[in-house]
């Protein structure tokens, strides 16, 4: 790491503590991610080709019940990532950003174009989630607190 490289991290550190406590960062990339999955599909919808091929696939029931798993984690995770204490919110978040990430790289071999867009923005977001849980810290807040 070069001294410029390292005095940036610091300083982008030092802001965002400033404006931002981690787990309303983390509850905002969460966000972030759920947009771009509704945002993906309503794209999808605009394309009549796309739309047609949608509504003629038979889906099985336990595809369709994996999938509705697999986008419950983001939705649980805007919350979760506020209200957990520190020692779980770190596994939890690097858990549920790989489980999810694992769902949508399982979709690349059909994927199209503007699907691997969304794909690329969704895996660089959860990637930011993981590095970001990885480096909180494992005690509680209520030892930072009787300080």
């Amino acid at each position: 790491m070069t001294l410029a490289h390292g005095a940036a991290n610091f300083a982008t550190k030092k802001v965002m503590k400033q404006f931002v406590s981690t787990p309303s960062l983390l509850s905002t990339l969460w966000i972030f991610v759920l947009f771009n999955i509704v945002f993906r599909d309503l794209h999808q919808f605009l394309n009549p080709v796309a739309f047609q091929e949608m509504i003629s696939q038979e889906i099985p029931e336990t595809q369709v019940l994996l999938f509705g798993v697999i986008l419950e984690i983001p939705i649980s995770m805007v919350l979760l990532s506020k209200i957990l204490p520190a020692q779980f919110n770190k596994w939890v978040n690097l858990i549920a950003a790989t489980i999810t990430a694992l769902g949508f790289l399982s979709t690349i071999s059909s994927a199209d174009m503007d699907d691997l867009f969304f794909i690329a923005i969704k895996t660089i977001t959860l990637a930011s989630i993981v590095y970001i849980s990885w480096n909180l810290p494992v005690h509680s807040q209520s030892k930072t607190a009787a300080k």
